[in-house]
């Protein structure tokens, strides 16, 4: 259980496939699903009634329903829960059985209540910036993260796949580890990100310039 004085460890989680129950249907429960689903979980809502987005998500078959009440039976199996009803009681009971159950936990009205809270977080392909107050103020997180989504624009995206894909490059084709850590480091100082933001980009010429190679 979480405690004001609560300083968190940050960590990043494999959801992909893993069954997480999100207990509510309103717009705070939409935005839960919605990173879930990004995160490729396999989620489960619980509420007798749902926003139109999460009703329209059920119907595509993105997630599961039961459209009841909460029972303790319906996140028996859950590897996470997200109580996020409007019900205080409801919220309450969520907790008090996943902690027994030793799951990951988020009541989203009682970070006390709670044994991991959610950042803000911007993303970019495969890079994500994380935004935390410890739950100190939310709104500032918010705030931050906004920021943050301004400096680093969809640009991003594109520059970390070129990124990854050199990294795999090098690896399979430079022998001496000093050599490795040469080249990508040199890539990190020149303006790619310019580049793609001028339509200047040209991935292969890239590689040969930084390989000696064409690719």
């Amino acid at each position: 259980m979480s405690t004001d004085n609560s300083t968190y460890y940050p960590i990043l989680l494999n959801l992909n496939g893993k069954s997480c129950v999100v207990v509510g249907g309103g717009r705070v429960a939409e935005r839960k699903i919605a990173a879930l689903l990004e995160a490729k979980a396999k989620v489960t809502v619980i509420s007798p009634e749902v926003t139109p987005i999460i009703s329209e998500w059920l119907a595509m078959g993105k997630l599961e329903g039961i459209m009841e009440g909460y029972d303790s039976q319906y996140s028996s199996d859950a590897y996470l829960v997200i109580a996020a009803t409007d019900s205080t009681e409801v919220n309450e009971c969520v907790y008090i059985d996943s902690a027994a159950r030793g799951q990951l936990i988020n009541r989203v009205d009682c970070p006390e209540q709670s044994n991991f809270i959610v950042p803000a977080v911007v993303r970019r392909g495969k890079l994500s910036i994380a935004v935390s107050t410890d739950g100190a103020s939310p709104l500032l997180a918010v705030e931050i993260r906004q920021k943050l989504e301004q400096e680093y624009g969809e640009e991003y995206e594109l520059y970390l796949d070129f990124l990854g894909e050199l990294r795999l490059l090098v690896q399979d084709q430079v022998l001496e580890a000093q050599e490795r850590k040469r080249i990508l480091k040199t890539v990190l100082e020149l303006d790619v990100l310019g580049s793609i933001r001028n339509g200047s980009f040209n991935k292969m010429r890239l590689f040969e310039k930084l390989l000696g190679v064409a690719k």
